[in-house]
Protein backbone atom coordinates (compact mmCIF):
# COMPACT_ATOMS: atom_id res chain seq x y z
CA UNK A 1 0.00 0.00 0.00
CA UNK A 2 3.11 2.32 0.55
CA UNK A 3 4.38 1.88 -2.56
CA UNK A 4 0.92 2.82 -3.98
CA UNK A 5 0.69 5.82 -2.35
CA UNK A 6 4.75 6.28 -3.30
CA UNK A 7 3.84 5.86 -6.90
CA UNK A 8 0.41 8.06 -6.73
CA UNK A 9 2.36 11.01 -5.31
CA UNK A 10 5.47 10.68 -8.13
CA UNK A 11 2.85 11.28 -11.07
CA UNK A 12 1.19 13.49 -9.00
CA UNK A 13 4.58 15.65 -8.78
CA UNK A 14 5.06 14.85 -12.51
CA UNK A 15 1.53 16.52 -13.55
CA UNK A 16 2.28 19.44 -11.36
CA UNK A 17 5.86 19.43 -13.10
CA UNK A 18 3.58 19.84 -16.54
CA UNK A 19 1.47 22.13 -15.46
CA UNK A 20 4.54 24.42 -14.51
CA UNK A 21 6.26 23.75 -18.32
CA UNK A 22 3.18 24.58 -19.86
CA UNK A 23 2.65 27.57 -17.99
CA UNK A 24 6.16 28.39 -18.27
CA UNK A 25 6.19 27.89 -21.93
CA UNK A 26 3.04 30.56 -22.53
CA UNK A 27 4.32 33.05 -20.25
CA UNK A 28 7.69 32.90 -21.66
CA UNK A 29 5.74 33.09 -25.69
CA UNK A 30 4.44 36.24 -23.74
CA UNK A 31 7.56 37.90 -23.06
CA UNK A 32 7.07 37.32 -18.98
CA UNK A 33 10.60 35.81 -18.56
CA UNK A 34 10.52 36.09 -14.75
CA UNK A 35 7.48 34.44 -14.21
CA UNK A 36 8.70 32.18 -16.94
CA UNK A 37 11.78 31.20 -15.19
CA UNK A 38 9.70 30.85 -11.78
CA UNK A 39 7.65 27.65 -13.14
CA UNK A 40 10.43 26.11 -15.42
CA UNK A 41 12.48 25.86 -12.01
CA UNK A 42 9.87 24.15 -10.82
CA UNK A 43 9.39 21.95 -13.28
CA UNK A 44 13.40 21.01 -13.39
CA UNK A 45 13.17 20.47 -9.61
CA UNK A 46 11.00 17.73 -10.38
CA UNK A 47 13.14 16.56 -13.42
CA UNK A 48 16.74 18.00 -11.99
CA UNK A 49 18.71 16.12 -14.75
CA UNK A 50 16.23 16.07 -17.60
CA UNK A 51 18.14 18.31 -19.93
CA UNK A 52 15.43 20.20 -21.45
CA UNK A 53 14.54 21.28 -17.94
CA UNK A 54 17.94 22.42 -17.63
CA UNK A 55 17.43 24.32 -20.95
CA UNK A 56 14.56 25.95 -21.00
CA UNK A 57 15.40 27.43 -17.23
CA UNK A 58 18.48 28.91 -18.21
CA UNK A 59 16.62 30.49 -21.17
CA UNK A 60 13.87 31.88 -19.25
CA UNK A 61 16.15 33.08 -16.76
CA UNK A 62 18.89 34.72 -19.66
CA UNK A 63 15.94 36.39 -21.06
CA UNK A 64 15.20 37.37 -17.59
CA UNK A 65 17.96 38.84 -16.74
CA UNK A 66 18.32 41.34 -19.55
CA UNK A 67 16.28 43.97 -17.78
CA UNK A 68 17.07 41.75 -14.21
CA UNK A 69 21.06 40.91 -13.93
CA UNK A 70 20.11 39.00 -10.75
CA UNK A 71 18.62 35.95 -13.01
CA UNK A 72 21.80 35.45 -14.97
CA UNK A 73 23.14 33.59 -11.63
CA UNK A 74 20.61 31.29 -12.60
CA UNK A 75 21.08 31.23 -16.03
CA UNK A 76 24.88 30.40 -15.43
CA UNK A 77 23.92 27.74 -13.12
CA UNK A 78 21.61 26.10 -15.74
CA UNK A 79 23.48 26.67 -18.77
CA UNK A 80 26.44 24.80 -16.38
CA UNK A 81 25.04 21.88 -15.85
CA UNK A 82 23.79 21.52 -19.04
CA UNK A 83 27.04 21.45 -20.18
CA UNK A 84 28.02 18.19 -18.63
CA UNK A 85 24.79 16.25 -20.26
CA UNK A 86 24.93 14.72 -23.48
CA UNK A 87 22.92 17.71 -25.33
CA UNK A 88 23.08 18.16 -28.81
CA UNK A 89 22.83 22.16 -28.49
CA UNK A 90 26.03 22.71 -26.06
CA UNK A 91 27.55 24.24 -28.34
CA UNK A 92 25.15 27.02 -28.70
CA UNK A 93 25.12 27.11 -24.89
CA UNK A 94 28.72 27.56 -25.13
CA UNK A 95 27.99 31.00 -26.30
CA UNK A 96 24.92 31.62 -24.73
CA UNK A 97 27.35 31.03 -21.52
CA UNK A 98 30.12 33.39 -22.69
CA UNK A 99 27.00 36.19 -23.60
CA UNK A 100 26.01 35.72 -20.28
CA UNK A 101 29.21 36.26 -18.62
CA UNK A 102 29.66 39.31 -20.85
CA UNK A 103 26.47 40.93 -19.76
CA UNK A 104 27.77 40.64 -16.46
CA UNK A 105 31.18 42.35 -17.23
CA UNK A 106 33.21 39.23 -16.22
CA UNK A 107 35.08 38.37 -19.72
CA UNK A 108 37.78 36.60 -18.06
CA UNK A 109 34.89 33.85 -17.48
CA UNK A 110 33.46 34.41 -21.03
CA UNK A 111 37.13 34.28 -22.70
CA UNK A 112 37.71 30.99 -20.44
CA UNK A 113 34.28 29.46 -21.61
CA UNK A 114 34.42 29.92 -24.96
CA UNK A 115 37.96 28.51 -24.78
CA UNK A 116 36.54 25.13 -23.28
CA UNK A 117 33.46 24.99 -26.38
CA UNK A 118 36.08 26.00 -28.58
CA UNK A 119 38.45 22.71 -27.12
CA UNK A 120 35.46 20.36 -27.04
CA UNK A 121 34.28 21.45 -30.61
CA UNK A 122 37.40 22.65 -32.70
CA UNK A 123 35.27 22.24 -35.77
CA UNK A 124 32.71 24.68 -34.61
CA UNK A 125 33.95 28.04 -36.35
CA UNK A 126 31.30 29.76 -34.62
CA UNK A 127 32.66 29.28 -31.31
CA UNK A 128 36.05 29.92 -32.60
CA UNK A 129 34.98 33.49 -33.63
CA UNK A 130 33.27 34.17 -30.49
CA UNK A 131 35.99 33.18 -28.79
CA UNK A 132 38.48 35.63 -31.06
CA UNK A 133 36.11 38.20 -30.01
CA UNK A 134 35.92 38.01 -26.44
CA UNK A 135 39.53 37.21 -26.65
CA UNK A 136 40.35 40.52 -28.51
CA UNK A 137 37.88 42.79 -26.18
CA UNK A 138 39.69 41.49 -23.09
CA UNK A 139 43.70 42.00 -24.65
CA UNK A 140 44.02 38.43 -24.84
CA UNK A 141 45.84 38.60 -28.62
CA UNK A 142 48.45 36.22 -27.96
CA UNK A 143 46.88 33.63 -26.20
CA UNK A 144 44.78 33.64 -29.26
CA UNK A 145 47.52 33.74 -31.46
CA UNK A 146 49.11 30.65 -29.67
CA UNK A 147 45.59 28.68 -29.59
CA UNK A 148 44.92 29.11 -33.23
CA UNK A 149 48.51 28.14 -34.38
CA UNK A 150 48.06 25.00 -32.24
CA UNK A 151 44.82 24.33 -34.13
CA UNK A 152 46.33 24.84 -37.29
CA UNK A 153 49.24 22.64 -36.25
CA UNK A 154 46.93 19.84 -35.83
CA UNK A 155 44.36 20.73 -38.37
CA UNK A 156 46.88 22.07 -41.35
CA UNK A 157 44.20 22.05 -44.11
CA UNK A 158 41.56 24.27 -42.52
CA UNK A 159 41.28 27.67 -44.00
CA UNK A 160 39.14 29.13 -41.60
CA UNK A 161 41.93 28.82 -39.05
CA UNK A 162 44.66 30.67 -41.19
CA UNK A 163 41.42 33.13 -41.60
CA UNK A 164 40.96 33.74 -38.02
CA UNK A 165 44.72 33.85 -37.50
CA UNK A 166 44.80 36.60 -40.01
CA UNK A 167 41.74 38.28 -38.37
CA UNK A 168 43.19 38.45 -35.14
CA UNK A 169 46.58 40.13 -36.46
CA UNK A 170 44.02 42.45 -38.31
CA UNK A 171 42.44 43.52 -35.38
CA UNK A 172 46.03 44.11 -33.14
CA UNK A 173 46.77 45.94 -36.28
CA UNK A 174 43.55 48.47 -35.86
CA UNK A 175 44.44 48.78 -32.46
CA UNK A 176 47.79 50.04 -32.83
CA UNK A 177 46.36 52.52 -35.89
CA UNK A 178 43.83 53.61 -32.90
CA UNK A 179 46.62 54.50 -29.97
CA UNK A 180 48.75 55.65 -32.95
CA UNK A 181 45.91 58.25 -33.67
CA UNK A 182 45.58 59.54 -29.89
CA UNK A 183 49.41 59.89 -29.81
CA UNK A 184 51.19 63.08 -29.70
CA UNK A 185 54.25 61.79 -29.13
CA UNK A 186 56.47 61.62 -32.99
CA UNK A 187 58.68 58.72 -31.69
CA UNK A 188 55.72 56.88 -30.50
CA UNK A 189 53.37 57.30 -33.52
CA UNK A 190 56.12 55.94 -35.48
CA UNK A 191 56.89 53.08 -33.28
CA UNK A 192 52.86 52.41 -33.32
CA UNK A 193 52.73 52.87 -37.07
CA UNK A 194 55.70 50.75 -37.63
CA UNK A 195 53.99 47.73 -35.56
CA UNK A 196 50.22 48.15 -37.36
CA UNK A 197 52.37 47.75 -40.26
CA UNK A 198 53.57 44.52 -39.05
CA UNK A 199 50.50 43.09 -37.97
CA UNK A 200 49.00 44.08 -41.70
CA UNK A 201 51.92 42.20 -42.87
CA UNK A 202 51.20 38.89 -40.92
CA UNK A 203 47.69 38.89 -41.22
CA UNK A 204 48.26 39.37 -45.13
CA UNK A 205 50.24 35.64 -44.79
CA UNK A 206 47.38 34.05 -43.20
CA UNK A 207 44.71 35.29 -45.45
CA UNK A 208 47.03 34.41 -48.09
CA UNK A 209 47.36 30.64 -47.01
CA UNK A 210 43.75 30.29 -46.89
CA UNK A 211 43.07 31.98 -50.32
CA UNK A 212 45.56 28.98 -51.30
CA UNK A 213 43.50 26.43 -49.58
CA UNK A 214 40.57 28.01 -50.73
CA UNK A 215 40.90 30.58 -53.68
CA UNK A 216 37.30 31.29 -54.09
CA UNK A 217 37.06 32.20 -50.11
CA UNK A 218 35.33 35.16 -50.25
CA UNK A 219 36.34 36.84 -46.75
CA UNK A 220 39.52 36.10 -46.99
CA UNK A 221 39.77 38.17 -50.27
CA UNK A 222 38.04 40.56 -48.58
CA UNK A 223 40.33 41.07 -45.70
CA UNK A 224 43.20 40.76 -47.98
CA UNK A 225 42.60 43.21 -50.09
CA UNK A 226 41.40 45.59 -46.92
CA UNK A 227 44.62 44.97 -44.92
CA UNK A 228 47.20 45.10 -48.20
CA UNK A 229 45.32 48.82 -49.13
CA UNK A 230 45.69 50.01 -45.60
CA UNK A 231 49.05 50.91 -45.58
CA UNK A 232 49.34 52.16 -48.81
CA UNK A 233 46.51 54.82 -47.70
CA UNK A 234 49.09 55.98 -44.73
CA UNK A 235 51.95 56.02 -47.54
CA UNK A 236 49.62 57.87 -50.00
CA UNK A 237 48.47 60.77 -47.23
CA UNK A 238 51.57 60.62 -45.86
CA UNK A 239 53.14 61.69 -49.28
CA UNK A 240 50.79 64.63 -49.70
CA UNK A 241 51.82 66.03 -46.63
CA UNK A 242 55.58 66.80 -47.62
CA UNK A 243 55.51 70.11 -48.92
CA UNK A 244 56.45 71.18 -52.67
CA UNK A 245 60.20 71.51 -51.99
CA UNK A 246 60.48 67.91 -51.38
CA UNK A 247 59.55 66.47 -54.91
CA UNK A 248 61.63 63.72 -55.20
CA UNK A 249 60.49 62.27 -51.68
CA UNK A 250 56.79 62.86 -52.83
CA UNK A 251 57.43 61.07 -56.14
CA UNK A 252 59.11 58.08 -54.44
CA UNK A 253 56.16 58.06 -51.48
CA UNK A 254 53.80 58.22 -54.67
CA UNK A 255 55.22 55.55 -56.54
CA UNK A 256 55.17 53.43 -53.77
CA UNK A 257 51.96 53.98 -52.45
CA UNK A 258 50.84 53.26 -56.30
CA UNK A 259 53.12 49.71 -55.95
CA UNK A 260 51.58 48.75 -52.83
CA UNK A 261 47.80 49.56 -54.35
CA UNK A 262 48.40 47.53 -57.03
CA UNK A 263 49.65 44.58 -54.86
CA UNK A 264 46.19 44.66 -53.35
CA UNK A 265 44.39 45.18 -56.77
CA UNK A 266 43.88 40.82 -57.49
CA UNK A 267 42.24 40.58 -54.07
CA UNK A 268 39.95 43.62 -53.96
CA UNK A 269 38.99 42.73 -57.72
CA UNK A 270 38.25 38.91 -56.79
CA UNK A 271 36.16 39.57 -53.76
CA UNK A 272 34.11 41.59 -55.97
CA UNK A 273 33.69 38.69 -57.94
CA UNK A 274 32.74 36.68 -55.56
CA UNK A 275 30.18 39.01 -54.04
CA UNK A 276 29.03 41.33 -55.73
CA UNK A 277 27.00 42.67 -53.92
CA UNK A 278 29.19 43.39 -51.14
CA UNK A 279 29.30 47.16 -50.23
CA UNK A 280 32.48 46.41 -48.14
CA UNK A 281 34.27 44.76 -51.21
CA UNK A 282 33.26 47.83 -53.32
CA UNK A 283 34.32 50.50 -50.95
CA UNK A 284 37.75 48.57 -51.02
CA UNK A 285 38.00 49.05 -54.97
CA UNK A 286 36.83 52.19 -54.91
CA UNK A 287 39.32 53.04 -52.87
CA UNK A 288 42.01 51.27 -54.64
CA UNK A 289 41.07 52.84 -58.30
CA UNK A 290 41.31 56.53 -55.57
CA UNK A 291 44.49 55.59 -54.66
CA UNK A 292 45.74 55.47 -58.19
CA UNK A 293 44.05 58.24 -59.57
CA UNK A 294 41.55 56.09 -61.39
CA UNK A 295 38.62 58.66 -61.23
CA UNK A 296 36.62 56.83 -63.94
CA UNK A 297 36.74 53.57 -62.60
CA UNK A 298 36.51 54.82 -59.10
CA UNK A 299 33.38 56.82 -60.14
CA UNK A 300 31.68 53.79 -62.05
CA UNK A 301 31.98 51.71 -58.66
CA UNK A 302 30.70 54.47 -56.52
CA UNK A 303 27.59 53.79 -58.86
CA UNK A 304 27.62 50.22 -58.24
CA UNK A 305 27.26 51.44 -54.33
CA UNK A 306 24.65 53.42 -54.61
CA UNK A 307 22.88 51.27 -56.66
CA UNK A 308 22.83 48.97 -53.30
CA UNK A 309 22.14 51.71 -50.62
CA UNK A 310 25.45 51.89 -49.92
CA UNK A 311 27.06 55.65 -49.65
Amino acid sequence: MKQENKDLIHKAYLNLAQYSFDKGRAEFQNKKYADSYKDFDYFRQVLPDDTTSLYVTGLAASNAGLTDPKYNAYAISSYTKLLTKNYSQNPAIYQDLASIYIANKDTAAAFKIAGEGVAKYPNNNDLRKREIEIGLQSGKQDILISKIEAAITADLNNKTLYYYEGLTYSQIAEAYGAQQKKSKLPGEKLSLEQKKVENYGKAAQQYKKAIAIDPNYFEANLNLGYVLISPAIDEYNAANQLPASKQKEYDAAVAKAKADFNAAKPYLLKATELNPKSVDALNNLKTYYLGVQDNVNANATQKKIEALGGQ
